[in-house]
């Protein structure tokens, strides 16, 4: 699998929460820290939510496809033989 990886904006989005979290529920923490705690998500924890990303969009898609069968059995028509 592809390593996750962050553009620079998103990264630094992404550090603010992380310390703005521990500003609120635990400990301050360095900007660099929480850029480690970041990679530490991204490598390890991250692959969890993609694939269950991918799991939802796949049911999702699975679901339309359904649909679609159903619409186009509705759109059958009576053969005479």
């Amino acid at each position: 699998m592809k390593k996750i990886e962050f553009s620079k904006e998103e990264k630094a989005e992404i550090v603010s929460r992380i310390r703005a979290y521990f500003d609120r529920e635990l400990d301050p923490i360095g900007a660099l820290p929480a850029e480690f705690l970041l990679d530490f998500f991204a490598e390890e924890i991250g692959p969890y939510f993609y694939n269950r990303g991918l799991r939802d969009a796949q049911a999702a898609l699975l679901q339309r496809l359904d649909d679609v069968a159903e619409d186009i059995h509705l759109l059958e028509r009576e053969e005479k033989f």
